[in-house]
């Protein structure tokens, strides 16, 4: 019989509580240890010699360390632990930068219980889960995407493009080429319309493919 060891990363009472109280009358399932924070699991991981850990529920907006800055964290104490990201966050962003920290997972937090207590399961036997949503945004992600001729954004969205990349701020951009923080997002509500993109990652993996 299947008896997974499951431990909960989450600081908002109401679902730590219905996580809690849910996975917990599952028999297979274990539950650890609960934590409000990242911090505060490491604390806990070291008091009690390191718990068996076969899944982790981890919220992203934690107070104090953010879930995923937490992950690398957590890999290190535990690295057999497979990680769940359980959050309000759906930005393609925060999705990958999870699964590339070693998250395996990311669910929203509108998934019923009984989806999350069947992505426990499919996680623990070594498979995959998202929610569609998610899922969705994965593979729009890593499709190919088109051509695009450098042509369709003037010589000043260009340059705001190599700025983003670069990783400069809206204020830093205004300040480098010389125009308001009002122009910079008024350029880039246009580039982003010209390309057929909606976020900052976006653009980003377009540039990295080198389709401008």
């Amino acid at each position: 019989m299947e008896h997974i060891h499951l431990a909960i990363i989450e600081d908002d009472i109401l679902i730590k509580e219905s996580l809690e109280s849910y996975l917990g009358e599952n028999k297979a399932i274990e539950i650890t240890c609960i934590a409000n924070s990242v911090e505060d699991f490491l604390k806990a991981i070291e008091v009690t010699s390191k718990p068996k850990v076969d899944v982790l529920l981890l919220d992203i907006g934690l107070p104090g360390m953010t879930g995923l800055e937490g992950i690398s964290f957590i890999k290190n104490k535990l690295p057999k632990a497979n990680i769940i990201m359980l959050t309000t966050y759906e930005e393609d962003d925060k999705i990958f930068k999870a699964l590339c920290a070693g998250a395996v997972s990311y669910l929203s937090k509108r998934t019923p219980l009984t989806k999350i207590e069947e992505a426990v399961f499919t996680i623990f036997r070594g498979g995959s889960y998202m929610s569609p949503s998610i899922a969705r945004k994965v593979v729009n992600y890593f499709k190919p995407t088109q051509s695009i001729d450098e042509s369709q954004l003037t010589h000043r969205q260009q340059q705001i493009v190599q700025c983003v990349v670069d990783g400069l701020s809206y204020k830093m951009i205004a300040e480098k080429l010389m125009i308001s923080i009002d122009t910079v997002r008024d350029h880039i509500k246009k580039i982003y319309l010209i390309l057929n993109i909606h976020s900052k990652g976006e653009l980003i993996k377009k540039v990295l493919n080198q389709k401008l």
